[in-house]
């Protein structure tokens, strides 16, 4: 009975009343209900050919990283030792030849992710924090061989790197096209979940260009992704590699429905640039941006919400040189539409430093194009560098480092001089802080809904704070206050 009405359930509504009534007396209906198409029923893909195809492709990629173990003697390490001397506890006799013993080097398991072939001759695919950090990466293939790899190149913002392995006549996977790919559209996963290799998990295409805060706009999926997924490949039905699986929405730490896929077409450009040079050039113009809110477009005349509102132009930058000032709105650049603020970055990263284009921006009721010259973003190394020597002069705890911000107390002077009671300076700000507007010189004096009046009450505030949600900040930059909402880094 139970399988009869699963069956009914998929026959067409007409049909189905007629059999409620005994199937006596079928009447025809009316022509217009006979116009109407009958609800088309297709079954379950079948994904075996596509594993049989891809699966050759997908590796399995263990890390480990060495820990160098804390001087002993006899067996003591350090902090034993120093407990015994602070409490006045005498230390206990040990024999001379049992001195400071010197020590080894281990290596431990770090990680373990999931990667793709990119070519016959050895070249790997896999996320960037799948290899962050590691010392030896080891590659495995689905026939059991084992491989140490070489780390081409990894770029954070996107999450990509790439790994060599010395051989060759591998089996490498076919790149797709992510402008094809549809919302509901079948799409499988094979990865490396808890350790448990060459696993397959399938699901469809929830949404495209899906905006986290992050550089790129993601894939979203209900594909199941695990932690050892990172760095395997998202598939389409034609055995196509469309994205690399690289995030979950979670509040558990498992997967809960959702996951995110870096589109293959950018991963591709990022792997090109990897392969030539070993890392990433992209380009910059020096501006802080924001979203454009509905009264704001409707006061200035724009009329609607599309483009990026420029907060801030930094000093000597390209934009400052092109002319660009706060208050305008960059709807277009190099010829494309900007209809949100996320757009922008992501244009002009792609661009290459040194090319010169056109902007147009909305100012005071009218478009104007501006012609500029695009710079190169600093290298990662030049930016922790900066933050390293910045830290000389302000806090950085592991929290506040988690959101990117370098701050210091407020001295009395620059207090008065801003007519607050409190709050803290902001030394230096990157990733999440700077895309959330923040920069140098800026004036926190509220975290999470919360007065700070200084640099303790900054720390304590940060500590209570959820780092899996957005923070907002109320800060001064000059006379003016204003919030900015800190994504913290996943």
């Amino acid at each position: 009975m139970t399988k009869l009405r699963a069956k009914r359930a998929w026959w067409p509504c007409a049909v189905a009343i007629a059999l409620a009534m005994g199937g006596a007396g079928l009447v025809a209906a009316p022509a217009s209900v006979q116009a109407q198409p009958a609800a088309v029923v297709r079954g379950l893909p079948d994904f075996t050919e596509l594993v049989e195809q891809v699966g050759p492709s997908v590796v399995n990629i263990r890390t480990t990283e060495k820990v160098t173990a804390r001087p002993s003697i006899g067996g003591m390490d350090e902090d034993m030792l120093e407990f015994f001397r602070r409490f006045g506890v005498p230390v206990p006799n040990i024999p001379r030849q049992q001195g400071p013993q010197r020590p080894q080097p281990e290596e431990q398991p770090r990680g373990v992710g999931s990667g793709f072939i990119l070519s016959p001759d050895g070249y790997v695919m896999t996320n960037a924090h799948v290899v962050e950090g590691a010392d030896e990466v080891i590659v495995t293939l689905t026939d059991k061989r084992e491989f140490k790899a070489k780390i081409i190149g990894s770029d954070k913002r996107t999450d990509v790197a790439v790994v060599k392995i010395d051989a060759t006549g591998l089996p490498a996977v076919k790149v797709g096209d992510v402008g094809r790919l549809k919302a509901g559209e079948w799409v499988m996963a094979i990865g490396s979940p808890f350790g448990l290799e060459n696993t397959v998990t399938a699901g469809i295409v929830s949404a495209k260009q899906r905006d986290t805060g992050d550089y790129l706009p993601f894939i979203q999926t209900d594909v199941a992704i695990n932690p050892g997924n990172s760095g395997g490949p998202l598939i389409n039905m034609r055995g196509e590699v469309v994205g690399i699986n690289s995030q979950i929405y979670s509040r558990s730490g498992g997967f809960m429905g959702i996951s995110f896929a870096i589109p293959i077409d950018e991963a591709m450009r990022v792997s090109e640039q990897l392969r030539v040079s070993g890392r990433v050039s992209r380009g910059r113009i020096g501006v802080q941006i924001g979203s454009v809110p509905k009264d704001v477009a409707e006061s200035i005349g724009l009329g609607k919400t599309d483009g990026a509102l420029v907060r801030g132009v930094e000093t000597g930058s390209p934009a400052e040189k092109a002319g660009i000032e706060a208050g305008d709105v960059i709807t277009r650049y190099d010829g494309k539409a900007v209809e949100k603020v996320s757009d922008l970055p992501r244009l002009v990263g792609n661009t290459k430093p040194g090319t010169k284009t056109h902007i147009t921006v909305f100012r005071r009721g009218a478009l104007r194009d501006l012609s500029i010259t695009i710079a190169e973003v600093e290298p990662d190394e030049k930016v922790a560098a900066k933050a390293a020597e910045a830290e000389g002069k302000g806090k950085s705890s592991t929290a506040a480092q988690q959101i990117g911000l370098v701050v210091a107390d407020l001295t009395a002077a620059q207090a008065k001089e801003l007519k607050v009671k409190g709050g803290v300076r902001v030394v230096s700000a990157n990733d999440a802080a700077a895309r959330a507007g923040l920069r140098a010189d800026d004036v926190i004096v509220a975290l999470a809904n919360t007065e700070v009046r200084n640099l303790k009450d900054f720390e304590a505030v940060l500590a209570k704070a959820d780092m899996g949600k957005p923070i907002n900040v109320l800060f001064r930059r000059g006379e003016w206050a204003q919030y900015a909402l800190i994504r913290p880094n996943r």
